[in-house]
């Protein structure tokens, strides 16, 4: 099972325009958009892959309001296990030592390892 991150978006609905085409496309992916409390702060609920989906769709939509949203799931799809990455790596054969380090912005001694324990199976 992946690990699920949950990412806080402070003023999510203040910062993006056609909010409700984002959010449809968000629950779409299988994630889970929920208001904190009665405040204007959202959370996000996401694994790894659907985290690089909603990144991807964004970018691809070219909508600039969005673009802080992909920044800001960027820098939270970071903190990933050894575990995290074997799985990763593990679902796309032959995968190479850059293409993992661009995929998860793990480290290189992380990736290394990685490709070795995989290679080692």
């Amino acid at each position: 099972m992946s690990k699920l991150f949950e990412i806080a978006l402070p003023s999510f609905l203040r910062r993006v325009l056609k909010a409700y085409a984002l959010k449809a496309e968000i629950r779409a992916i299988g994630c889970s958009l929920s208001r904190k409390g009665r405040s204007r702060n959202w959370l996000l609920s996401a694994n790894f892959e659907q985290l690089e989906t909603i990144i991807k769709f964004i970018h691809q939509s070219e909508e600039p309001s969005w673009q802080w949203l992909a920044k800001h799931l960027s820098e939270h799809k970071t903190n990933l296990s050894h575990q995290e990455l074997v799985n990763i790596a593990a679902k796309q054969s032959g995968i190479s030592i850059n293409q993992l380090m661009a995929k998860t912005d793990c480290t290189i001694a992380e990736a290394r390892l990685v490709i070795d324990e995989l290679e080692d199976l």
